[in-house]
């Protein structure tokens, strides 16, 4: 644990900072790491771009399983500490690994017989499904080490530490820089894999990684000891896990079908609309990373405060984390906004794939402002292990009401590709203002408080 923060007794603005911005500048390098294959895809051709962007629905699993594993993990770890039951902690820490073992087998299992299916009813034509399963068949191979990985990295920021994987995830952008061209086009003994390439060069840096962080891992309290006797599963443990973290993979899954629908929707007006929106929602994930910082460290703080029932801290950081969060989305918004048209020409030169990109980073520099309404209210509910109710959040903002208003816009109304996301901002604005009401809502049922007029805090 970071020696000079105590999560239950220490000013929470000082936590926000010390915990969120490491983690926040960690999620920045994961973006940009994602963000150099999209630069070297679209060196490779605007086919290869194409078929990344379709291949992200499909990757996106493994990221799910990856994120479930560190706020179901991270939360119920950090519960431990808060009760002061470092041998709950251990035992916890030992079954995240356990669970991420048996989730990645699966998860492979069905990225390798089921992705060409999958890709099929995207639209895809024969050639770009080859073209994406070069890819997606070597990640999916791979997906043991990334969720080992996550599983690692929840031990540490269950106490705390967040500056170790913003380390790895720093050295890990500039390796792939280094990488991804010699795997993509070749060098001395290594052959042309060509989109492969990507694919090879981030399970590489990934295998590192947790190699590294395992390091980490034993240098702290919650030492992982490879003895046999220390995987014996503990049934309530597990199950424990599975519960708390299972909902947000699944919630999780949900955002990856939402954005497989949404590609289906957008294929109808071709790849090069595919490529600009793909290459614009990778960069707009990049001005979402403080959102996302904020995130991991509501969960282990509220999650510590939680097990030390110290209610009125986690009402704090709840406030201030989406209040934080706002301003911050505001002022990224408007630089998405002026500088759209230049973002999508880092990656293309094609002029429709600029014309697509840019439209849609334009309208979404005004939905980022609600954005932190949900990463935070879904922080909140993993740490008082609601996690159900994320689920229910996912489905209802990320696939059935999507689907339903995009189905109408395009073939009711006969609208254009920017009408889509139109008619997403309504819809973001106006379930965000209602999550804040139900996070309001379960923290005074949660708290034994008396309801006040209008969840004035």
């Amino acid at each position: 644990m970071n020696k000079n923060l105590n999560l239950t007794s220490t000013p929470i603005t000082k936590l926000l900072r010390d915990i969120a911005i490491p983690s926040m500048t960690g999620s920045l390098f994961q973006t940009l790491f994602n963000l150099v294959d999209i630069f070297y895809a679209g060196k490779i051709s605007p086919e290869a771009l194409a078929a990344l962007a379709k291949s992200f629905p499909l990757y996106f699993i493994i990221i799910s399983a990856g994120i479930g594993i560190v706020a179901g993990c991270n939360s119920l770890i950090a519960n431990a500490l808060g009760t002061n039951n470092k041998l709950a902690a251990s035992i916890y820490s030992y079954h995240s690994i356990i669970y991420a073992f048996f989730l990645s087998v699966f998860i492979t299992l069905i990225g390798i017989f089921f992705s060409f299916d999958l890709l099929k009813l995207m639209g895809s034509n024969f050639e770009s499904i080859i073209l994406a399963k070069e890819y997606t068949d070597i990640i999916f191979y791979g997906t043991i080490i990334f969720l080992i990985l996550t599983s690692l990295n929840s031990i540490l920021y269950a106490q705390g530490d967040t500056k170790t994987y913003r380390n790895v995830l720093i050295v890990g952008v500039l390796l792939n820089i280094i990488l991804n061209p010699l795997f993509i086009f070749g060098f001395l003994f290594i052959p042309a894999f060509g989109i492969a390439g990507l694919a090879i060069s981030t399970l590489l840096i990934q295998f590192f990684a947790c190699i590294y962080i395992y390091n980490k891992v034993n240098k702290t309290d919650l030492k992982i000891l490879p003895r046999i006797s220390n995987f014996f599963i503990r049934r309530n443990f597990l199950i424990n896990i599975f519960n708390q973290s299972m909902p947000i993979t699944m919630a999780l899954f949900l955002v990856a079908a939402g954005s497989y629908i949404l590609l289906s929707f957008i294929s109808n007006f071709g790849d090069q609309a595919i490529a600009g929106y793909g290459a614009a929602v990778r960069f707009e994930h990049l001005f979402s990373l403080p959102v996302i910082g904020l995130n991991t460290a509501v969960i282990s703080i509220a999650g510590q405060n939680f097990g030390a029932k110290r209610f009125d801290r986690i009402k704090e950081v709840y406030l201030k984390a989406v209040a934080f969060g706002f301003i911050i989305m505001c002022i990224a918004g408007i630089l998405l906004y002026i500088f759209s048209e230049y973002i999508i020409q880092i990656f293309s030169s094609d002029l429709e794939v600029i014309k697509y990109g840019s439209s849609y980073l334009k309208i979404a520099a005004f939905i980022g402002p609600i954005y932190p309404s949900f990463f935070i209210s879904h922080a909140l509910f993993t740490a008082l292990k609601k996690t159900y109710l994320i689920f229910y959040s996912n489905l209802i903002r990320m696939v059935v009401l999507p689907a339903i208003i995009v189905w109408t816009i395009l073939n009711i109304y006969n609208g254009y590709y920017q009408d889509i996301f139109y008619g997403l901002l309504i819809m973001n604005w106006v379930l965000g203002i209602l999550m804040l009401c139900l996070a309001r809502g379960l923290m005074i049922k949660s708290f034994n408080e008396e309801k006040k007029v209008f969840f004035i805090f």
